[in-house]
């Protein structure tokens, strides 16, 4: 019977850990350095407030914190920057949204490759205490492909897709490349 209690009171204990509340903090403190290539080319006239209206929501809104700095290329006939500054507030937060609400569509096929070479640069260039994070928003797989076949298409090996209706989220690691090459190097040398 001893034995019975003892398991009657580590069930209970257990029960009793597992439906206490769990609570974690919900705030990033490793400041983030976002590059956004966004499609401007005339594929996105249809999905452009769909996108833009994610893109307020999901990175203005809840990924982007005071000290945060971002890029934004607005990719249409050639890549531009449109957007360059650190998140100071509610104040440079709304300023960003306007940007993109006013994103304009221009040309046929976005370039995408001339705005993922200058990211490429600039993600060399990020402090290793910050956090480099890279998307593009693309609505034509078509504009993908001088990507994929071009001297830029490694960047687009360590990406994962975000599917939405008309449109898509690639979430980019070009900094990922080198590293797992470099690894595979130090494990080939320890087996020799």
């Amino acid at each position: 019977m001893k034995g019975f209690f003892k398991y009657i009171f580590v069930f209970l204990s257990i029960f009793v850990i597992f439906s206490l509340p769990i609570v974690a903090e919900n705030r990033r403190n490793i400041p983030l350095d976002m590059f956004l290539i966004v499609d401007a080319s005339q594929s996105m006239e249809n999905s452009k407030n769909e996108a833009i209206a994610w893109l307020n929501q999901r990175v203005v809104g809840e990924i982007l914190m005071d000290g945060d700095r971002i890029t934004i290329w607005s990719a249409g006939d050639r890549p531009e920057i449109i957007y360059s500054d650190t998140i100071s507030g509610d104040v440079s937060k709304n300023e960003l949204r306007a940007v993109l609400q006013g994103l304009e569509t221009r040309g046929q096929m976005a370039d995408f490759s001339g705005a993922l070479r200058d990211l490429q640069g600039r993600i060399a260039n990020v402090h290793p205490n910050r956090i480099a994070y890279s998307m593009l928003i693309t609505a034509s797989a078509e504009s993908l492909e001088p990507v994929l076949s071009g001297d830029t298409r490694s960047l687009l090996r360590w990406s994962r897709s975000e599917r939405y209706e008309r449109w898509q989220v690639l979430i980019l690691a070009p900094e990922i490349g080198p590293m797992v090459q470099q690894a595979a190097n130090e494990f080939i040398r320890a087996l020799e």
